[in-house]
């Protein structure tokens, strides 16, 4: 049994890699912000609107993607966080996310056969699961940070749950969800020692 064979078949040593991948990018882009701040002199309070903005674009982007995750942006909210008010980036991430789930809503609202196939393992469970519990599951899919959301949108759009429900309760798993990443993502960028520049 090959390696790859090995990772696939064990899903939390799967999950683990990406955890460990997405705090070693967190670490690497706090230290890359604090090196380009006193490489250049920046002082921290005139750089907040364009920090938030970076957080607004890159979390509407990644959530944007179908399917494909980009977890780029949990690195780049973190290395926010650290410097700026964790509220507000946490409010701007998830806002920014809800927004960009839209996308796989009207996929499965509009393309239903192209995107998901019944065939697909689990599909009829989490599709009557999602219709029995609505808004709660897409509020407990969202806020859960290992499984993709992306399908909650296409199977959401599909089941033709109402939008308005479907972006409250996104935002409503979503905030919660970044606000521990901020704090926490801040608290263990802490631990590692200042850099001596």
């Amino acid at each position: 049994m090959s390696i790859v064979e090995r990772i696939k078949r064990n899903k939390w040593l799967l999950a683990t890699i990406y955890t460990v991948i997405i705090l070693g990018l967190s670490v690497g882009l706090y230290f890359l912000l604090r090196y380009l701040m006193a490489y250049f002199n920046l002082s921290v309070e005139g750089l907040a609107t364009t920090a938030y903005l970076v957080v607004f674009v890159t979390t509407l982007v990644s959530n944007a993607s179908i399917i494909v995750p980009v977890p780029f942006f949990v690195a780049i909210m973190i290395a926010a966080a650290s410097k700026w008010n964790p509220v507000l980036i946490a409010l701007t991430a998830s806002s920014a996310g809800t927004l960009g789930e839209i996308t796989g809503y009207y996929a499965g609202y509009l393309g239903k056969k192209i995107i998901i196939t019944e065939a697909t393992p689990g599909y009829e469970k989490l599709v009557a699961w999602m219709k029995r519990h609505g808004m709660l599951a897409v509020f407990l899919l969202s806020l859960q940070p290992i499984l993709p959301f992306d399908i909650a949108g296409l199977i959401s759009g599909a089941s033709r749950i109402p939008l308005w429900k479907f972006i409250l309760a996104c935002w409503a798993g979503k905030f919660p969800k970044y606000l521990l990443g901020c704090y926490f993502g801040g608290a263990f960028l802490s631990l590692f020692p200042p850099l001596p520049f």
